[in-house]
């Protein structure tokens, strides 16, 4: 009989997650807006700087999930990720600090430093993805570590969001550049402390006696026969730039539409504080119809949401927020599903092609989640840039139609697509249990 972990154990290991969304969520929520109106850079030239960054991301993940199932039998991951926490907060640290130059130095500094954050992260974050594969074979355990990570990543959303700003503020009493250095520091000693806890505390309790793939074609190969891993992570790509779009409009969108920043603030903090809500109703739901019907359910129900909002005239900060709380809602079932389905591709490829591929299967997800962030950034950035944005000025009613524009309709065509895909995955409710089953009475026969 195979040994499950208990509930507090899995908790304890979920709870890495808030450490890597203290970084991870003030680079997506915070880091473009940063670089635009705190720095000062131009936007085209920030947002395809961030693009390139996160397609570096990707690749940087996709070589360590490589070195992960090359080395997966003498890896110590509990040492990885403790030994890794404090060069990863350094490395963010760095990725907040003002440039001392301008023009051509600014940006040459800026990009240096996100690259540096963004390959540390890759080198940790790679090898704790790759741990909720191991953690438990079961499913329902797997099921149950995703919705808890989910739950302490949006408590740190809800930390970065509504704490950067005052916190830096409190702590640098200056500029909004330093007040945004201020606060990567505060985040980056608690990220590390938490990463220190989870790695020295944490036990593999199923060492693999599968050999890896003999090359990584032979991985990519295995990929690529993979039809729920290829349609899931089809899936992912399109939600992917879908939310990102409207994750990094937030800011700009009070600003400059609303004209009350502050209040978009708070409604990044609103959207982390529901999805901890929504989380567990999610969770509930997938469980009586299946992973897969509930991907579908929930971008059709985001695609309504949005329709609604294209129509009507969302014109105050009030509305506005209950917009994006609806839209949050339903996303984060999205991000839960994917999470829940993504270790269970492994068995599915290993029964369809005799290959267990892990850590590449974390890797290439994570090369394509990148991907899209680029994406969405550039339609973002070269779309507004467009229309004539210019940062800290009122905007034309050109420039401000387009923003409202991009809210609505790029995300609505993008989990179209994302809806789509999904219809091609062969999980269904039940599905991975099975193969677990067989691949298990495979091992003993």
């Amino acid at each position: 009989m195979v040994s499950r972990p208990s509930k507090p154990r899995l908790l304890l290991f979920a709870f890495g997650d808030f450490a890597f969304n203290l970084y991870w969520q003030s680079v997506m929520l915070f880091l473009l807006f940063y670089y635009t109106d705190a720095v000062s850079l131009p936007i085209e030239v920030a947002a395809t700087t961030y693009m390139i960054a996160s397609i570096w991301d990707g690749v940087a993940n996709f070589v360590a999930g490589i070195m992960v199932d090359r080395q997966q039998a003498k890896i110590r991951y509990g040492a990885l990720i403790a030994a890794g926490g404090i060069p990863l907060g350094l490395t963010f640290v760095l990725a907040y600090f003002p440039p001392l130059g301008t023009g051509a130095s600014a940006i040459a500094a800026v990009f240096l430093a996100h690259l540096l954050f963004r390959s540390a992260y890759a080198a940790v974050n790679v090898p704790y993805l790759a741990m909720s594969a191991r953690v438990s074979p079961d499913s329902g355990d797997r099921a149950f570590v995703a919705g808890a990570r989910m739950l302490f990543g949006t408590a740190a959303s809800v930390a970065v969001a509504l704490g950067t700003v005052p916190v830096g503020r409190l702590l640098t009493g200056s500029t909004a550049a330093r007040a945004y250095f201020g606060a990567a520091v505060v985040f980056a000693v608690a990220a590390s402390a938490i990463l220190l806890l989870v790695g020295l505390t944490y036990r593999d309790l199923g060492q693999l006696d599968r050999p890896p793939p003999a090359s990584l074609k032979a991985a990519l190969l295995s990929l690529a026969r993979n039809r729920a891993f290829v349609a899931l992570n089809a899936a992912m790509l399109s939600m992917i730039v879908a939310v990102t779009v409207l994750g990094k409009s937030v800011l700009y969108y009070f600003k400059y539409l609303l004209n009350d920043p502050q209040a978009g603030q708070l409604a990044l903090a609103s959207m982390g504080v529901v999805s901890a809500i929504a989380i567990p109703l999610w969770m509930t739901i997938g469980r009586y119809i299946g992973l897969r019907a509930l991907w579908l359910l929930a971008t059709s129900f985001a695609i309504v949401a949005l329709g609604i909002f294209a129509v009507s005239n969302v014109g105050t900060p009030a509305a506005m927020q209950i917009f994006l709380i609806i839209v949050q809602t339903i996303v984060v079932g999205l991000h839960f599903t994917f999470w829940a389905m993504l270790p269970n591709t492994i068995e599915y490829g290993e029964l369809e092609t005799g290959l267990h591929v892990e850590g590449a299967v974390f890797g290439v997800a994570a090369l394509l989640q990148r991907i899209g962030i680029g994406i969405a950034t550039a339609i973002l950035g070269w779309t507004f840039a467009s229309a004539g944005y210019v940062a800290n000025i009122q905007q034309s009613a050109d420039m401000l139609a387009t923003m409202r524009n991009t809210v609505a309709f790029v995300p609505m065509f993008f989990l179209t697509l994302s809806g789509v895909a999904m219809l091609f995955s062969p999980f269904r409710r039940g599905t991975h249990n099975r193969i677990v089953r067989e691949l298990a009475g495979e091992a003993a026969a």
